[in-house]
């Protein structure tokens, strides 16, 4: 469960403007001590005890910020009550327009992309345009026709880079490896697009290369996994994933607070960790691989 407590759409949160109370484990959700005001979470360093993991994995991509401090210039929902239905619905515009601006600098990054520099600039330029309209325009903005026409452009980006790591090898893909053990499968360079990892096991798997993009990855084991080379990952994957100390993040990329410390982990060899395995170690198939966009 990642919420644990149920709330229509649009409805503040009722630890929203709460301070924390002190409580025993397995006080319901919720119990914070209302405010009057404020948009701070009142169990904010509770959130996993009481069941909100969903909140500590949740990356609005700096969308809130944006809509609070230029698309309504300070303005809050609290202090223009009539304005909330707009609010909320420029919010939900502008996240989608921010993680596109995200993925789009990504691919502009990547060396190998360089023939696509020119219309990545320009997909960059047309989805800032759109996050800087006015408020009422902001929230008919057809996010999904606009996201449409970048996403062929990421794909090819992602081509083009993990064509440098596979070379003449066909890349494992695939949309779900919910609880699988992946830890003997060559996952450089692999297509897990939108792929569902829920539990996977990735123990000391090397995904240089790899493209995560919108993977499902709660649960996921990265223990001793080396990501510095993944396409396209965000925070909040790792932070719905498990890891150790062990497991290495691209620049930019924090280990959660809540992964483990241990510097090795059962059935891990800490020499290998990260590094990729081929012939008999990794079943007898050196080409095999997974992936999923």
């Amino acid at each position: 469960m990642d919420f644990a407590i149920d709330k229509p759409a649009g409805h503040p949160c009722p630890n929203l403007g709460t301070t924390p109370t002190a409580s025993p484990t397995g006080t319901p959700a919720g119990s914070g001590t209302p405010t009057g005001g404020g948009f701070g979470c009142g169990i904010h360093t509770q959130l996993r005890q009481r069941g909100f993991v969903g909140c500590t994995v949740y990356d609005c991509f700096g969308a809130g910020q944006k809509v609070a401090q230029v698309t309504f210039g300070g303005r809050d929902w609290r202090q223009a009550p009539g304005q909330a239905p707009l609010m909320f619905a420029a919010f939900a515009t502008m996240r989608h327009l921010h993680e596109l601006l995200w993925y789009l600098t990504q691919a502009r990054d990547l060396p190998a992309a360089a023939p696509l520099h020119d219309r990545l600039d320009a997909a960059v330029a047309e989805t800032q345009r759109l996050s800087d309209l006015p408020a009422g325009e902001l929230a008919g903005v057809d996010v999904d026709a606009h996201r449409g026409s970048v996403v062929p452009l990421l794909r090819q980006a992602s081509e083009l880079a993990r064509a440098k790591v596979v070379g003449r090898r066909t890349p494992y893909q695939s949309r779900s490896v919910v609880g699988k053990d992946l830890r003997r499968v060559d996952l450089r360079g692999a297509d897990l697009r939108g792929a569902s990892a829920v539990g996977a096991d990735l123990r000391g798997a090397d995904l240089t290369g790899a493209d995560v993009t919108g993977a499902d990855l709660r649960g996921a084991d990265l223990r001793g996994a080396d990501l510095r080379g993944v396409l396209f990952l965000i925070q909040s994957q790792l932070d719905a994933a498990r890891g150790d100390a062990v497991t290495r993040l691209p620049a930019g990329f924090s280990h959660p607070a809540h992964w483990t410390v241990q510097r090795t982990h059962p059935g891990t060899d800490p020499t290998r960790a990260g590094h990729p395995r081929s012939g008999r170690e990794a079943g007898g198939r050196a080409g095999r691989r997974s992936g999923r966009r």
